[in-house]
């Protein structure tokens, strides 16, 4: 089971809090674009596409693709961007074998079970030496990453996320390596008082997973620096490239 079933409420404060703008796209389209080498008719799958940000986004890049969206939840297929999204979860794709040429993960890797089953089923629907991309916050790797500025208790919760250490000891299992791991840049939000205005905890796995006093507190804390802070709030995830 996934840490967050994500029902209708979930799925609207996903929609509304945390697709990113052109800004904050920029850098993932350059860190992305040196390991996919994007050409019409390639198959990308999109596995937990969630309301469909990332789907949309590749196909606005790149010119002739075609994105595969898989998506376990109901509210959030209903609530994509993007159409069309088949269900499925990443332990069953409904794919065929060696049916594509890439695949792309976007803060999903938590929510898997069984990362060895997934990586085995990742392996049959991916033709040989195909990418597999995988953005994510991994267990220990919270300091480039604001909210944890202000919500230190979701560190608990970051660090029962996989690390890249249990990541790659599962994938390699079903015959993945390792070719790239690197943190890359976004702009979250233009200000910190953007930031605080727009949070909903619906949206973020790790607040869900606090107390209610202990987001309360961090919230109280994130409104008070938002009061002085000054610039764009830049978090920085982890882009993990294997093949």
């Amino acid at each position: 089971m996934a840490l967050i079933a994500y029902d209708s409420v979930d799925a609207a404060a996903f929609e509304a809090a945390r697709h990113l703008t052109d800004d904050g796209l920029a850098a993932w389209r350059n860190a992305i674009s040196r390991h996919l080498t994007p050409r019409p008719g390639m198959r990308l799958l999109d596995l937990g596409s969630g309301t469909g940000a990332w789907a949309r986004a590749f196909t606005t890049w790149y010119t002739g693709i075609e994105v595969v969206a898989v998506e376990p939840s109901e509210p959030m297929r209903t609530r994509s961007v993007y159409q069309p999204v088949t269900p499925g979860d990443a332990e069953h794709i409904p794919l065929d074998d060696d049916s594509l040429d890439a695949a792309w993960m976007s803060t999903v890797i938590h929510h898997v079970p069984d990362l060895a089953a997934a990586a085995l089923e990742l392996r049959r629907v991916l033709r040989p030496g195909a990418p597999l991309l995988i953005r994510s916050a991994f267990a220990g790797r919270h300091e480039a990453i604001t909210l944890f500025t202000y919500f230190p208790e979701a560190v608990r919760v970051l660090d029962t996320f996989p690390s890249l250490a249990d990541v790659e000891t599962a994938f390699a299992v079903a015959g993945f390596n390792i070719v790239s791991c690197e943190q890359v840049p976004q702009t979250t939000a233009t200000s910190l008082h953007e930031a605080a205005s727009t949070l909903r905890r619906e949206a973020h796995t790790p607040l869900q997973l606090i107390s209610d006093h202990d987001f309360a507190v961090g919230l109280a804390r994130l409104h008070k620096a938002a009061r002085t802070h000054r610039g764009p709030v830049i978090d920085a995830l982890d882009l993990l490239v294997l093949r």
